[in-house]
């Protein structure tokens, strides 16, 4: 009986032992540290050695470039959400916040890394804008410590940083030009803190 690909999203939802889901977080850590580096024409050749596995074992968790690509996305922006109030807990509000951007600033260098694979398997405008909300929620938590403390402006909106860090992002990508990221990010921040 044909597979109708149901058996591989059940497979891919199925908790993993502690040995194979170390394995993924080493390869989906890799993908993005070689698609950030190399674009999307980076083997997963260079992702496996990366994460010092096999090209087998890589695909038996990610039988193409593709899902290996999608996963390492929901991976990174997850990472980044739950960040957000790691970095309340541990930091000063501003240094948080400082540190949030700069995570987000590597994050979108991977995904300009893998633009085009991308558009190919995130075809669901509603997960774009899911991923937006999930974002803005992140920044809300880092912005509302801010506000808590009296150190960070009432009228400074999740979406508008979000749109601003992009910005910084897409220079700093175009410009090549060692620090200017975060010499942007501290002009940002000078917007946003209060004192």
């Amino acid at each position: 009986m044909a597979d109708n690909g149901k058996g591989d999203a059940a497979r891919r939802h199925r908790p993993l032992r502690a040995d194979a889901q170390r394995n993924e977080d080493r390869l989906l850590k890799a993908a993005a540290a070689v698609f950030a580096r190399d674009g999307a024409d980076a083997s997963v050749k260079d992702v496996a050695r990366e994460a010092g596995v096999g090209v087998g074992t890589l695909y038996r968790r990610f039988p193409s470039k593709e899902l290996l690509i999608e996963a390492m996305y929901r991976q990174e922006v997850r990472l980044l959400c739950e960040a957000a109030p790691e970095l309340v807990a541990m930091l000063p509000p501003v240094d948080a916040l400082r540190t949030w951007m700069e995570r987000f600033i590597d994050f979108m260098a991977a995904k300009h890394g893998m633009a085009g694979a991308l558009r190919v398997v995130l075809t669901d405008d509603s997960e774009r804008l899911q991923t937006r909300a999930d974002l803005a929620e992140a920044v809300d938590r880092l912005l509302a410590a801010g506000r808590r403390h009296e150190v960070m402006r009432e009228q400074v909106r999740p979406q508008d940083l979000l749109m601003a860090l992009g910005g910084i992002s897409y220079m700093a990508g175009t410009e090549q030009e060692p620090g200017l990221a975060a010499r942007l990010i501290d002009l940002l921040l000078h917007g946003i803190v209060t004192s």
